[in-house]
């Protein structure tokens, strides 16, 4: 089992840097009872010029923000603080290269009345990529993406995320390294944690919002292959057009962008090599670390601070 945290670790609470050992959250919160809180997965990484830099925190708090909002979540924090805040806690435990985790959870209420109030924790670990670094093998889940009209499918809520768990689960349980879900009819939505695209013909296919969460890193790709001249479609397909595509990835800020060698035992076409995935994927790896110092793609739209 990974380990987050140390008797040294802090973490940022609520206006606060406290020892992660001593923190303390109420066992009545609406949050542990029912999986009612909103959370962000942001990096951090040490660039080619050894600075710590996180990758575009302001779109992170800013989806953070409005996810807690879609929710009824009392919002009261200013994304520059908390930006501030996280180069902090990344400081005070001495990691560059760092999982980031902001949390907006609720207080003690077992009724489903509104809360007037909410409270934050940004908490940092090392973290490699989350799917690792080779292909893929993927499995199409038993478990479908929620109904959009029964939730707020473009909130990144921690409840929401019982459904990734069994779904990844279960392919693990059946040999493979992840799940990739569908919607409600049938379509390729995405999968436990990472959006998804497809390569034919040296385009790249997407699935649109309304079934997925529209990740930060799927713009990321977006952007990359706009610099590139690579073609990008979003439309609905099903897993029979999936299966006969050149080659696939997911994306993700803990996946990064992370290729498949297969999708329920069928192998992609193209080696990945050969692929303008994997340019993609060599461009994403070095805009994170600022390899290339005239992209015309942003590391962040917003303030930027760095640790030396």
């Amino acid at each position: 089992m990974a380990s987050y945290y140390n008797d040294a670790t802090v973490i940022f609470l609520n206006g606060s840097f406290v020892k992660a050992a001593d923190a303390k959250m109420d066992f009545y919160s609406q949050s542990f009872h029912y999986g009612y809180s909103v959370f962000e997965g942001i990096r951090a990484y040490k660039t080619e010029k050894g600075e710590t830099k996180i990758f575009k925190p302001v779109e992170h708090y800013e989806r953070l923000k409005n996810s807690a909002l879609a929710m009824n979540l009392p919002y009261t924090w200013n994304t520059d603080e908390l930006i501030a805040a996280t180069y902090e806690v990344l400081k005070r435990n001495n990691i560059q290269d760092a999982y980031i985790r902001p949390v907006v959870y609720a207080p003690a209420n077992m009724s489903f009345v509104v809360n007037t109030e909410a409270f934050i924790v940004i908490e940092a670990w090392e973290m490699a990529p989350f799917l690792g670094d080779k292909l893929l093998r993927v499995m199409t889940s038993s478990f479908q993406r929620p109904n959009p009209k029964g939730f707020k499918i473009e909130a990144k809520a921690a409840g929401h995320y019982v459904n990734s768990i069994l779904a990844s689960q279960e392919a693990k349980a059946k040999g493979f390294d992840e799940a990739l879900l569908t919607d409600m009819n049938d379509n390729i939505a995405e999968g436990p944690g990472a959006n998804m695209f497809f390569e034919k013909d040296g385009k790249l296919v997407t699935p649109p919002p309304g079934n997925i969460l529209p990740g930060i890193t799927r713009a990321t790709v977006f952007e990359i292959c706009k610099k590139l001249g690579i073609a990008v479609e979003e439309r609905l397909f099903k897993a029979d057009e999936l299966k006969n595509a050149d080659a696939a990835f997911y994306c993700g800020t803990a996946a990064e962008v992370i290729g498949w060698e297969s999708l329920d035992n069928v192998k992609f076409k193209k080696s990945w090599n050969e692929t303008v995935s994997k340019k993609v994927q060599t461009a994403y790896k070095n805009l994170i670390i600022e390899k290339e110092p005239d992209a015309t793609i942003k590391h962040s739209s917003g303030k930027e601070k760095s640790l030396a």
